[in-house]
């Protein structure tokens, strides 16, 4: 049996959505272990002058506890 837990995360990509999604699996694989799956909770951007400059993204980030 095993038991999971979820954190949530945030993170910013001056490139992408795609870019701040890795870049919070990243961050967040040499902090927890057992990262099994990240659900996007929400999809942000943030705009200076009339223009995108910076793509954010929240996600729930599911790992399994070990014992």
């Amino acid at each position: 049996m095993s038991v999971a837990r979820v954190t949530e995360i945030t993170a910013s990509s001056k490139v992408s959505f795609q870019d701040a999604l890795e870049k919070g699996l990243e961050r967040a694989n040499k902090t927890l272990k057992n990262v099994k799956g990240a659900w996007v909770q929400e999809q942000t951007v943030e705009v200076e002058d009339g223009r995108i400059s910076a793509y954010r993204v929240n996600m729930k980030v599911t790992f399994v506890l070990t014992d």
